[in-house]
């Protein structure tokens, strides 16, 4: 399993959700031409709806063969059926309810509704893994598992201070005295979760900023139990400049989204030569979240603002460079 982690911050949420449902769709390909079928476990919230709705908004739905990828839950609210704040509803809502998407390989968790017990409910569950799992195994094995991050740190419905993340022998709990409601829940379990190819924590605001720093950091995963996870290839972090505030400049990676076929037909030739803050801050020899760093504090080149994107040009990037040495030779900070 490894223990690296990645942050990449892009500017807004928007940028934020468009960049990881490109990112979501290149992989897809990618595994499901290697292997045929694809796993992916979703989660709930307002980013993990916002990078569904982006699939369908960017035009990708058609660029993937969606019988071939089954979607699972990290965690849902036990709430009836169809309620708008079950996550089951709103992924339906933001994509799976297409036409693309059969519903063969949609595995939500039972509703409240449904006649069973919480319990019985996280029983069938684990049974409906086990049953689209290798032989002798109990979970299918997960390529991609989306996971939001809370204030408090917490994962799926795995809360701080409670045995839900301390959980080691099953794939799927019940949750009762939630510390956000409702307060019952159903939730894979820190193991199960951690099985998968790849995490990919999306996360935005500033709410968020504390968590990501402590989790970064090291935190116990009781007590901040995103700390805990960990895929076995990759563990990225995909957050926006908001959520950032916290993590140590060497673990993050600003990305600058390309631009569309309009937005460039609307640019002039000198906006079209300009340079992203990726391209920018390779012509400086500088990582670009220093650049962008340096943007955000007032101490960088000039740039220029372009359907919501940052570009600078190479004169002031001569320019910024030339005034540093001078200003440094003569002791000054640039």
């Amino acid at each position: 399993m490894s223990h690296d982690r990645r942050v990449i911050v892009y500017p807004t949420k928007t940028g934020l959700a468009d960049a990881v449902a490109t990112d979501f769709v290149d992989r897809l390909n990618s595994i499901i031409t290697k292997q045929g079928v694809a796993h992916v476990v979703l989660t709930g919230g307002s980013m993990g709806s916002a990078v569904l709705e982006s699939v369908a908004r960017l035009g990708l739905v058609g660029t993937v063969a969606w019988n071939a990828v089954h979607f699972w839950w990290g965690d849902e609210r036990w709430l009836p059926t169809g309620d708008p704040e079950r996550n089951e509803t709103q992924a339906k809502d933001a994509f799976l309810n297409g036409d693309a998407v059969s519903a063969a390989t949609v595995h939500p968790f039972a509703a409240s509704d449904s006649g069973l017990t919480l319990e019985a409910a996280a029983d069938v569950y684990a049974n409906e893994l086990k049953s689209h799992s290798p032989s002798g195994a109990v979970l299918p094995g997960f390529d991609i598992t989306f996971l939001g991050v809370g204030p408090d740190g917490h994962v799926a419905s795995l809360f701080p201070d409670k045995p839900g993340i301390l959980e080691r022998d099953k794939t799927v709990i019940s949750v009762v005295n939630s510390p956000k409601p409702p307060a019952e829940r159903l939730s894979l379990t820190r193991p199960a979760l951690n099985t998968s190819q790849a995490v990919w924590l999306v996360l935005a605001g500033t709410d968020k900023a504390s968590a990501l720093g402590l989790a970064l950091a090291g935190a116990s995963m009781s007590e901040v139990p995103a700390s805990g996870i960990k895929g076995r290839e990759e563990t990225v972090f995909y957050v926006d400049a908001a959520a950032s505030a916290e993590v140590p400049d060497n673990l993050t990676t600003t990305e600058v989204q390309a631009l569309t076929t309009a937005e460039i037909g609307a640019m002039t030739s000198a906006q079209v030569n300009a340079l992203t803050t990726a391209e920018a801050a390779a012509f400086l020899r500088l990582k670009p979240h220093t650049l962008e760093n340096m943007r955000w504090q007032g101490t960088g080149p000039k740039f220029r603002k372009h359907g919501g994107r940052i570009f600078y040009h190479r004169s002031d990037l001569r320019e910024w460079t030339e005034n540093s040495r001078r200003q440094s030779s003569s002791g000054t900070k640039a």
